[in-house]
């Protein structure tokens, strides 16, 4: 009988334990939230260079998007519903600006959520005392030249924009950031030696640009260039019969050597102007599309800087091999991939 009343105890006192609630242990759940996957920053950008130097600034810490597919043309680029989905989750967006990316811009402003951020890179690193207006870019029609990022301390601006921008939103990493930049900024001085090395192996004579869609007025002025002309309107259209006569006219003036097309615009007028000028022609200087494939070590900003200068001086008798021995990989800590539109 003793031995019954301690067993129905036992089982009342197991049957209570197991209908309680259960203790939780407050330090050590918010322990294991904490060693869990945080939450990254959502980020969405635009062209290559520019998503390129978010990853290397942001890392693994950032989820990166970039809007323009690599290879197309990102005045013109008309953004998909996709897009729109991308940047109304995104918490910073970043757009060149100075109108290269009107279409973008005007979606991300109907779509972005209320506490996102739209920095436009361009519009804070130069005032409009600095706009360059040309061919491709008439003053008459207000919209500069925005190819800011062939200048290399452009992009180094873009870089401590997008550096402190980061570190705005997420300053539980702000020292990643800023070792990230320090390298980053380590890589532009070294990609500014080399250039300036390369340049100077050009006859003084043949420092000469003609382009088909002027990329580079902004660098030409730094490394002792001269960009005599562009051959694309600002309507994108192929130049008229006067303007070609013009365009040949000024090249057998200026006995250019070489004259640079673009894989982005595909034009044959371009053969016919070479013929003409017995310039030669050199179809694939790059915008905004880095050369290579991602995951390769030419595949970023310092890679697009290094194959243009390497294309330039081949083409200028100058000594391509100096770019080769350039550092063109994502700098350390930028190790993951960037989701790019196809």
């Amino acid at each position: 009988m003793r031995f019954r009343e301690l067993l129905i105890g036992l089982l009342i006192v197991l049957l209570s334990a197991g209908c309680a609630a259960p203790v939780v242990d407050q330090a050590a759940t918010e322990t294991a939230t904490e060693a869990g996957a945080p939450t990254k920053l959502r980020i969405v950008s635009t062209v290559s260079p520019i998503t390129n130097v978010v990853y290397n600034i942001a890392g693994d810490r950032a989820e990166i998007v970039g809007i323009v597919p690599e290879g197309v043309n990102s005045h013109t680029y008309e953004p998909a519903p996709s897009d729109a989905r991308q940047l109304a989750n995104a918490d910073l967006i970043f757009i060149n600006g100075l109108k290269l990316e009107e279409p973008t811009l005007k979606l991300a402003q109907a779509n972005a959520k209320a506490d996102a951020e739209i920095v436009l890179l361009g519009d804070l690193t130069i005032s409009p005392d600095d706009y360059v207006f040309d061919f491709s870019f008439p003053e008459a029609e207000g919209s500069p030249n925005p190819h800011l990022w062939p200048n290399p301390f452009h992009t180094l601006n873009y870089a401590r924009i997008i550096r402190d921008k980061l570190s705005e939103r997420d300053p539980q990493h702000v020292d990643e950031y800023a070792a990230n930049y320090a390298r980053f900024e380590e890589r532009i001085q070294a990609l500014d030696e080399a250039i300036k090395a390369t340049v100077a192996s050009i006859p003084v004579e043949n420092r000469k640009l003609l382009t088909y869609h002027d990329s580079w007025a902004y660098f030409a002025p730094v490394y002792g260039m001269t960009v005599i002309g562009a051959i694309q309107p600002s309507d994108f259209a192929e130049p008229s019969v006067r303007e070609l006569v013009e365009i040949i006219e000024q090249l057998k003036a200026e006995r250019v050597p070489a004259i640079f097309g673009s894989e982005v615009f595909p034009s044959p007028v371009l053969e016919q102007i070479a013929r003409e000028t017995g310039a030669a022609y050199v179809d694939d200087l790059r915008d905004d599309d880095l050369p290579g494939e991602p995951g390769d070590d030419n595949h970023s900003y310092f890679g697009l800087m290094a194959e243009n200068l390497r294309i330039m001086a081949e083409a200028l008798g100058g000594d391509p091999s100096i770019m080769a021995a350039f550092d063109t990989r994502n700098i350390p800590g930028a190790d993951r991939g960037v989701e790019q539109n196809q």
